[in-house]
């Protein structure tokens, strides 16, 4: 494949990545699924009922093994190492940066084990073999390779945090993705906020300072870079945040966590809910247009708009699912 038809097969890719979502999931008819959509999941990957954040372990492996399969070079034009390094010559998204990020090794619906990774070990792997399906490759070679994608030996699984955010006065903030601004999922929809997993500094995983950090990137427009010095704990935003989090004012849990079938990105689904007085206060000043695509509040109704990334229709489906527990009405 040469540069212009890796390029055209990146504007597919781009252009279809609703309806080439439902091709792969039909690629796997066998597995289960979260909450009736194409997310795919393992038994035990889903709770029965929607588990405080807080309760969640979170365990750390310092050695894990290599994964199976890493930075393939199955479809790069001549010249290039892997999918990422194409991609940031050829068709660079507006934000692409190959941090630091969390590797999921194991999890159950009450813990995660986590290793060290970078940002760029899941686009390598993901994106290549949903480009691979966009330009039509005959027998999927790479996707048959990687094989299950709940298996989280086969490759580098990093774990994003999809958080759909519902007020009690029945909204929630809906987010478009525009293709042309990011790596993954542009053309969906998508719940907000969500960011992968990934840690400030030396910080330990701690799954609610990340989710922190989103909203304030996410729904007020923050800059992503902190600066030297920066201590979390100490910052107004996230001291006013986990006040009313102790406060009973947001209210978060964890929903259970699914693999996206088309890029294999997998998600960590939660549920906050915020009071809407305290909604209106702290986001008063939500922007109708971020980094990443455009903003919007919809109604919390049970209803999916379309098309939807799998991860934000799974976690919208498990929280009208578990409205009573989450303390949500029909608005």
């Amino acid at each position: 494949m040469d540069e212009r038809e890796w390029q055209e097969a990146r504007a597919a890719l781009n252009a279809g990545r609703g309806r080439l979502g439902e091709v792969a999931s039909a690629l796997y008819p066998d597995m289960p699924r979260v909450a009736g959509t194409p997310l795919l999941c393992r038994d035990g990957w889903v709770p029965e009922a929607p588990i405080p954040l807080e309760s969640v372990r979170l365990e750390w492996d310092a050695h894990p093994a290599p994964p199976a399969v890493a930075d393939p070079p199955d479809g790069l034009p001549d010249g290039y190492r892997t999918y990422a390094e194409a991609l940031a010559a050829l068709a660079p998204p507006r934000i692409f940066e190959d941090r630091p990020s969390y590797r999921l090794l194991e999890a159950g619906a009450e813990f995660l084990r986590l290793g060290s990774a970078r940002y760029f070990d899941a686009v390598n792997v993901g994106e290549s073999a949903a480009h691979e399906l966009a330009a039509g490759v005959r027998g999927l070679p790479l996707r048959n390779r990687i094989g299950d994608p709940c298996d989280l030996t086969r490759r580098a699984a990093l774990p994003a945090i999809t958080t759909v955010t519902v007020t009690t006065s029945g909204r929630y903030v809906l987010h478009w993705r525009d293709p042309a601004k990011v790596a993954h999922a542009g053309g969906l929809y998508q719940v907000m906020p969500v960011g992968v997993f990934q840690p400030l500094g030396d910080e330990a995983p701690d799954l609610w300072w990340c989710m922190v950090r989103e909203y304030a990137e996410e729904l007020l427009g923050a800059e992503e870079d902190y600066g030297d010095g920066f201590v979390q704990d100490e910052w107004p935003f996230h001291r006013t945040l986990t006040a009313a989090r102790d406060e009973g004012r947001i209210r978060a849990h964890f929903l259970g966590l699914g693999v996206d079938p088309l890029t294999f990105a997998l998600d960590l689904l939660t549920a906050v809910v915020i009071d809407g007085d305290l909604f209106t206060e702290l986001f008063g000043g939500l922007v109708a247009v971020n980094a990443e695509g455009e903003v919007s509040m919809a109604p919390f109704d049970g209803t999916v708009p379309r098309p939807m990334q799998p991860a934000g229709a799974a976690a919208l489906n498990l929280a009208w699912r578990h409205r009573a527990a989450l303390g949500l009405t029909r608005g």
